[in-house]
């Protein structure tokens, strides 16, 4: 029998065949995970107006920024959060570092900023005090429109004020938020947990209830029944929905302080003429809240929420004040603008000049005229290569530039420019001082 001999060598010319499956893979790894997005630059001036936004809106209501890590112990959201939530039990992204402990990506805004107050001991300056934050959150769940595992929040917390009239003006801040975007057609849904001993005697009752037909919750309430009976009002299922539709409602359990509470928030609301109505079954999906809870909603769908949480300081250890604040998610908030077409106009995306120089002896003025031109208050760029007019106008045009500045070498000693109008097509031979002086800002 022959021999088959030593494989074929390859060298550096031989084709390699790869396999449909080896170059899914490969493809695989330079795709971005699932539930996050890209912000290209065709969209982030829409980032940009929405930022701006929250930042105005903070600034009028004189609310500071924060910025707390990405990286928290896991213990502080278990703790704060609550360990029956779906933050902490399904959606939570934890990871254990080197030295064994565990950490967690931020997946809400609120719990970091207490641990920030009280380790910073803000709490010893000026109350009440009022921050926000605009930032990355992480949950895992299942993506969709305007859901995503890695989405960006524009939070409020306001702490240090026990009056009814702080959870108005958060009601009332977000609200602005959105009129500032453009968006109308928007209403508070407003509700009550109330504290901890109206909790504790409305739950027994809640419990009480649910367990006459247990059969008809879904899973996941059957094990809230066991564990946190209040969060059985946050589900969604249609059978639960229905069950709980005849079920106690937590309104009638509130203590007479949590009462007055109540109506002292709807009294607020009024004297603003803010369209709100009572939701009894409104509960959101943390456990820290207490009183006071309430969402945005745009043709009855929530965009974003909030509560009172005044036991959350005091269960991290902190001093016990009082608090509340509310989140908005800015992907949601995008998807909401697109809705109800108060998407804004991009406006002009090009530099205002756009240098060319005619010949490699033109190109060492480029980088001085480009940064004249700048610290005049002007955007300014250039392909920092030579071409002929024709080349520099098509350049400019496609660039969305305003003028086409064009240097020439023979024109460096007298600092002479060529310029050309383009939204005119008026073309000036001056000095770059007299274009400074023109069109400077």
């Amino acid at each position: 029998m022959r021999s088959p001999g030593p494989p074929p060598a390859v060298s550096c010319c031989t084709p390699i065949l790869i396999t449909r499956r080896e170059k899914a893979l490969k493809t695989k790894e330079w795709i971005r995970p699932r539930g996050t997005a890209d912000v290209l630059p065709e969209e982030s001036f829409l980032w940009h107006r929405m930022e701006n936004a929250a930042r105005k809106v903070a600034r009028l209501h004189h609310a500071k920024e924060i910025r707390t890590p990405l990286l928290e112990y896991e213990e502080l959201y278990s703790r704060s959060v609550g360990d029956a939530t779906d933050i902490v039990e399904k959606e939570m992204y934890t990871l254990t570092d080197r030295g064994g402990r565990q950490l967690a990506l931020r997946p809400e805004g609120t719990a970091g900023t207490a641990r920030a107050i009280i380790q910073g001991r803000l709490f010893s300056g000026p109350l009440p005090l009022k921050l926000y934050y605009i930032g990355p959150m992480f949950r895992y769940e299942r993506p969709g429109q305007g859901r995503l595992r890695q989405h960006t929040q524009f939070g409020v917390e306001a702490v240090g004020s026990a009056s009814p009239l702080a959870d108005a003006e958060l009601m009332a801040m977000a609200l602005r938020f959105y009129e500032e975007l453009g968006v109308t057609g928007l209403t508070v849904s407003v509700g009550s947990v109330g504290c901890v001993d109206c909790r504790r005697d409305y739950a027994a009752k809640l419990q009480s209830y649910l367990r006459q037909d247990a059969e008809a919750l879904c899973t996941d309430c059957l094990r809230r029944l066991e564990l946190n009976p209040l969060r059985t009002l946050d589900c969604k299922q249609p059978g639960c929905r229905s069950r709980l539709g005849q079920a106690p409602q937590l309104s009638a359990s509130l203590c007479p302080p949590c009462r007055s509470h109540a109506g002292g928030v709807d009294a607020a609301l009024d004297s603003l003429g803010l369209p709100y109505e009572r939701d009894p079954l409104l509960v959101r999906g943390l456990d820290y809240y207490t009183g006071t809870v309430f969402e945005i909603q745009h043709g009855g769908s929530a965009v974003s929420g909030g509560g009172r949480y005044n036991a959350l300081y005091a269960e991290l250890g902190g001093p016990p004040l009082h608090a509340a604040g509310f989140g908005v998610g800015l992907e949601r908030t995008l998807l909401l603008l697109r809705d109800t077409g108060a998407l804004p106009d991009a406006g002009p995306q090009g530099p205002d000049v756009w240098v060319v120089p005619l010949s490699e002896a033109a190109c060492p003025r480029v980088l001085p005229v480009l940064d004249a031109l700048r610290r005049a208050g002007m955007a300014a760029d250039s392909p920092l290569e030579p071409a002929g007019w024709k080349g520099a106008l098509k350049t400019a045009v496609r660039a969305g530039a305003s003028y086409l500045l064009v240097l020439g070498e023979e024109e460096d000693e007298a600092g002479m420019v060529e310029v050309k109008d383009l939204a005119t097509g008026l073309q000036t031979r001056m000095p770059l001082d007299a274009f400074l002086y023109r069109c400077g800002r």
